[in-house]
């Protein structure tokens, strides 16, 4: 008599499980964009100062959302890691402990939008009918807070059961609906009457709370879930304390990325209209490409938390492997774009040849900044597998606002401005050096933070094979 032994997985099926777990999550990631984009693009059609109260208040709810949203996916390893252990009902237990963690962080963010001239002091003199407009915006979305906070249980715990494509399909619908809602609130249509920017808010809220709906529905009907009897029970302490331990400083480093962005944005105004408007080019691309490193770091590390839970490190740290393999392909291609698809890229941004003209210059270094802030993000995603949370963000600190936000404004606008000139020069011909400044330190800070991530990374993945 034989034993059968299995044979070893090839090192491309790890590589295929990733992908068919990273489109959906794309997909999603693109589709929730989309929301800013129809926003903007019909406020645009309502008032200049819409637009603009659009934009203030949108980079509020973003900073309070992300951060929010963070500690909520604190959910991804810790469901993933019971399902990998075939710990199905803990899976669902979890899933309810995220849902009153959602809950409790929706106050929260209710109190710190309630109250939006604390934010606007750091804006300077907005006019009145732009402060009131924000004011109403907000207050609309308070009312979709807590609706899109506990979808993103559901879409947490899809991704972690590598279930993403019943989130991603509700995600393309919602799309449909913010078209319709927008219409409806913003113009004033079918008898309601028109109210611009507020009425882009109160449509993100009902589409926010049918989104919701539609995810609850999913998941309760849907046969597969029913394994984990999903309920929402009531709060466990110990679970929550799990949740925060891990939620916190993930929750943070979401927001360390977020902030690196806003202040730069608020520094290189000070170089006027059109650095601003290329600087914006800069950085909405650097966003997009950011969606890619993002959903294979999600998959990479969902696939890498189930092999924890299961106890099979081998599989952890080559699913590891191969997601840092996909990255750094994508990451790569990425970069060839950028640089061959230049001119047709801001053909389609702006007509001003001025804006242009700056986007062109500072454009010259995307695509290095890309790879790094492709590594160091599947690097962050890798240790949140392994629920190692805060000395990424510890590093990432240092890293990012350290070296790059305040390095940047140090060397760019700050006691050493100009000192970068002669590397501006050599690297990004013609950039003005403020906003070029900001961009190679935060180049510097991305690969510094890459660097140490790994490091880190190498260190756990050591730690656990020596306890096997």
């Amino acid at each position: 008599m034989t034993t059968h032994v299995p044979e070893p997985r090839r090192f491309g099926s790890y590589i295929k499980e990733i992908l068919r777990q990273a489109w959906p999550v794309l997909i999603s990631s693109w589709a929730s964009i989309a929301f800013g984009v129809i926003d903007t693009a019909m406020a645009g059609h309502v008032s200049a100062a819409d637009l603009q109260a659009m934009a203030l208040a949108a980079s509020i709810y973003i900073t309070i959302f992300v951060g929010l949203m963070g500690v909520v996916h604190a959910l991804i390893p810790i469901i993933a890691q019971h399902f990998g252990g075939q710990r199905y009902i803990e899976v669902g237990r979890a899933w309810g402990q995220g849902v009153w963690l959602a809950l409790g962080l929706s106050v929260i963010g209710a109190a710190t939008m309630l109250f939006p001239d604390v934010w606007l002091a750091i804006s300077g003199d907005v006019e009145p009918a732009v402060r009131s407009n924000v004011t109403w915006y907000l207050r609309a979305l308070i009312l979709a807070l807590p609706a899109s906070l506990v979808f993103r249980t559901i879409y947490a715990l899809g991704t972690a059961v590598s279930r993403p494509k019943v989130v991603m399909a509700i995600n393309l619908a919602s799309i449909v609906f913010k078209l319709f809602f927008n219409w409806l609130f913003m113009f004033g249509k079918l008898g309601i009457p028109a109210m611009g920017a507020a009425g882009a808010g109160l449509s993100t809220a009902v589409v926010g709370w049918l989104t919701l709906a539609t995810g609850l529905w999913a998941i309760y009907h849907d046969p597969f879930y029913k394994r984990f009897k999903p309920t929402l029970g009531t709060p466990d302490w110990t679970s929550q304390k799990e949740l925060l331990r891990l939620g916190i400083p993930m929750g943070a480093s979401y927001l360390v990325e977020v902030c690196a962005f806003s202040f730069m944005a608020l520094l290189v105004a000070r170089e006027g209209m059109y650095v601003t408007g290329g600087h914006q080019i800069m950085s909405n691309l650097a966003a997009l490409s950011y969606m890619m490193p993002m959903a294979v770091g999600i998959a990479t590390a969902s696939l890498t938390a189930q092999a924890i839970g299961a106890r099979d490190m081998p599989r952890a740290r080559k699913t590891g492997m191969a997601g840092v393999a996909v990255v750094a392909t994508g990451a790569c291609l990425t970069a060839i774009l950028l640089i061959t698809g230049k001119s047709p890229i801001l053909r389609a941004y702006t007509d001003d040849l001025q804006v242009a003209a700056v986007a062109a210059t500072l454009l010259q270094v995307l695509p290095w900044f890309h790879l790094c802030d492709a590594m160091q993000c599947i690097g962050s995603y890798l240790l949140r597998a392994y629920k190692v949370a805060v000395v990424p963000l510890l590093l990432q600190i240092v890293a990012l606002t350290g070296i790059g936000l305040i390095g940047g404004w140090w060397l760019g606008f700050g006691p050493a401005a100009g000192a970068l000139r002669p590397a501006v020069d050599y690297i990004m011909p013609g950039a003005p050096i403020g906003a070029a400044s900001m961009w190679v330190m935060a180049l510097m800070g991305l690969g510094l933070s890459a660097i140490l991530l790994f490091a880190w990374y190498g260190r756990i993945v050591r730690l656990h094979a020596a306890q096997r």
